[in-house]
């Protein structure tokens, strides 16, 4: 199988959910002499071309993890730069995603950013709200334990009694419980750690790794990476056996 046959697939080849963690950046600058702000910039590039790759691809929902609550702890003039680049991508790209049916959706802690950057989101959201194509989760102050303790609050506040908490009520109240679980977990720059992404919904995932550095992660890339996932057989508790059956009698 090639990444020409990608597209003849059956649906349930291709994943529904995408999760990435891109890394590398760092790296990629270190190895170039250049300072680690450049590799973020470069990393933007390789993100515009992961979404354009996963919306041809048909997956629905791509979730990217851009900044971790434990990112504030690195060098104050990097996070400012790194500031700085949310802002100016956000204003750039969100015209050309809302016309390619994109739904923007940030995930995370927003409050910790500046009123600016808060702004641009809200109006990112607003403009893409209604959008039926690619579902973008982009996670940025967000931890997965975050993740888990807010779903705990907001059924808490609703008042929901603990004998009628469900693992499909408790699903529905995570920040980004439409996107479901995800299928496939991509993670570049030859590390292998989840590293506080998406706790629950990785439970049944498929993991990627890779040691491609993030800004060298391209369509060629991701559509190798969609297309191992193809190769998988995702059992789910059961046999091979028992999924053979199943899809005989389809």
């Amino acid at each position: 199988m090639d990444i020409k046959e990608l597209s003849a697939q059956p649906r349930e080849a291709i994943p529904r959910h995408v999760a990435v963690v891109m890394d590398g950046n760092g790296r990629w600058a270190k190895k170039r002499f250049l300072p680690r702000v450049a590799g973020h910039k470069k990393g933007v590039d390789s993100v515009r071309a992961v979404i354009q790759a996963a919306a041809e691809s048909g997956v629905r929902h791509l979730s990217l993890f851009a900044f971790s609550s434990e990112n504030w702890n690195r060098p104050a003039d990097e996070v400012s730069a790194l500031m700085n680049l949310f802002l100016t991508s956000l204003a750039k790209e969100t015209s050309a995603l809302h016309k390619a049916n994109v739904r923007i959706r940030m995930v995370g802690d927003l409050s910790r950013f500046p009123d600016e950057l808060q702004k641009k989101i809200a109006e990112s959201h607003k403009l893409t709200e209604n959008n039926t194509g690619l579902t973008l989760n982009i996670c940025v102050n967000y931890g997965g334990r975050w993740e888990i303790i807010e779903a705990c609050k907001a059924m808490m506040k609703k008042g929901v009694a603990s004998e009628d908490v469900t693992e499909e009520l408790f699903a529905r109240n995570l920040q980004i419980g439409d996107s479901g679980d995800v299928d496939l977990f991509i993670r570049t720059s030859s590390e292998s750690r989840i590293s506080n992404f998406l706790l629950w919904e990785l439970a049944y995932s498929e993991l990627y790794f890779t040691s491609v550095l993030w800004p060298d992660f391209g369509k060629k890339e991701f559509k190798e990476a969609l297309l191992w996932y193809a190769s998988r057989e995702r059992r789910f508790g059961k046999t091979s056996e028992q999924i053979s059956e199943k899809n005989a009698n389809k």
